[in-house]
């Protein structure tokens, strides 16, 4: 439930904001869009940018024919690669700030294979676009108007920074008053955050103008669609996280003892990749939370040492296996995020962004065909990026 209320309040407010004005789908443009939604989905969530700049990139390109991959790229980064940098961007990130690890550790340590995957599928995207807008006739180019840009519902940034304040209240502030309801443990801060979120996604739907989500041809189908999937995939994902769980005693001994020595050390870039494939078809959040408690455990350590361990400057000379675990927090928290892209259900966005798309007419790949894509852009690069840094 807290999940589709962050993603409901996500997809509400920013179904009020509507960037307006008369944008042409040229290659420049629908790069710097895709780069704009990039930067703020570490800093806004990647469902709230993702909802944010979907809508202005369908108008942009509507005139056009060739245009889905277009979408594909909006989900590789806006909706994925782009919430790497602190723990509003990603699910994952978020659950390793709610155990202890430090709101800017992300951005110190994932900064340069972000900024490596961003610049590598920023240029490819380029190159592929600027193929097929070449394939466009004039007569398709040029139609289009000339309204002014502008942005109606701006008031709804400031309810999205009220969804950007009530996660973040839930991660600092400690109570340690909770309920027992249905044997669910329920603290209070996480109930207040879940009750503000509410609220504001209320009052976004109250004060906005019919006019402004008419013009974004907003529906509730999309979150529809998402509440129902990811219902699916959170009840038939519990027996999977048990069997990773039950590490070398589970059903999955030889997965999981394939990713570390003998000696019981994490073998990093084993655990990049298999945090990023169960990521991809799990979902990244359980995943990246269970490979936490794995390395945890199998160092000897506990979430009390956390903020010693990744203390600014990265001072690891009292203990080795401190940079162990830093090395193999980073392998799994890029995995998480970034293979998230691998498939629409690697991570919410992906499906709400495919849905939207779908609603205006615009026919998106299959769940094998966006793998397809996937596998023939993504997976390259993934390999490059173990070479460099794992």
């Amino acid at each position: 439930m807290p999940f589709i209320i962050l993603l409901l309040a996500l997809f509400t407010i920013s179904g009020g904001v509507r960037l307006k004005g008369s944008l042409v789908g040229t290659p420049v443009l629908n790069t710097l869009l895709i780069f704009i939604g990039t930067v703020l989905a570490s800093w806004m969530g990647t469902t709230g940018s993702a909802m944010l700049l979907i809508r202005p990139l369908i108008r942009a390109n509507a005139h056009r024919k060739n245009k889905v991959h277009v979408i594909i790229f909006f989900i590789f980064l806006v909706a994925n690669i782009g919430g790497s940098l602190t723990p509003l961007g990603d699910p994952p990130l978020f659950l390793g700030f709610l155990k202890g690890v430090d709101f800017f550790w992300t951005t110190s340590a994932m900064l340069i294979p972000m900024l490596f995957m961003v610049a590598c599928l920023l240029i490819i995207f380029f190159s592929i676009d600027t193929y097929f807008h070449g394939k466009e006739s004039t007569s398709e180019l040029e139609n289009h108007g000339s309204e002014k840009l502008g942005l109606d519902g701006s008031f709804n940034l400031l309810l999205l920074v009220g969804v950007i304040g009530g996660v973040l209240m839930s991660g600092f502030w400690k109570p340690g008053i909770h309920f027992e309801i249905y044997h669910v443990h329920l603290e209070l801060q996480n109930l207040i955050r879940d009750g503000l979120l509410l609220a504001l996604a209320y009052g976004s739907w109250a004060i906005t103008s019919k006019e402004i989500r008419t013009a974004n041809e907003y529906t509730w189908f999309p979150i529809i669609e998402v509440g129902k999937l990811f219902a699916g995939i959170f009840v038939t994902i519990i027996p999977a996280i048990a069997i990773l769980k039950a590490g070398t005693h589970g059903a999955l001994a030889s997965v999981v003892s394939s990713v570390s020595t003998q000696s019981g050390e994490p073998i990093n870039y084993m655990y990049f990749w298999l945090t990023g494939i169960l990521s991809s078809f799990l979902d990244n959040a359980p995943t990246y939370l269970t490979f936490f408690n794995t390395g945890l455990g199998k160092l000897h350590m506990n979430e009390g040492m956390l903020p010693e361990i990744l203390a600014s400057g990265f001072d690891l000379s009292k203990d080795p296996k401190y940079q162990t675990f830093v090395d193999y927090l980073t392998a799994i928290s890029c995995g998480a995020v970034f293979m998230g892209a691998n498939t629409y259900i690697g991570n919410a966005p992906n499906f709400m962004v495919k849905a939207i798309a779908e609603s205006q007419d615009i026919r998106m790949p299959s769940f094998f065909g966006y793998m397809l894509w996937s596998g023939l852009i993504l997976i390259p690069i993934f390999v490059i990026v173990t070479f460099v840094f794992f």
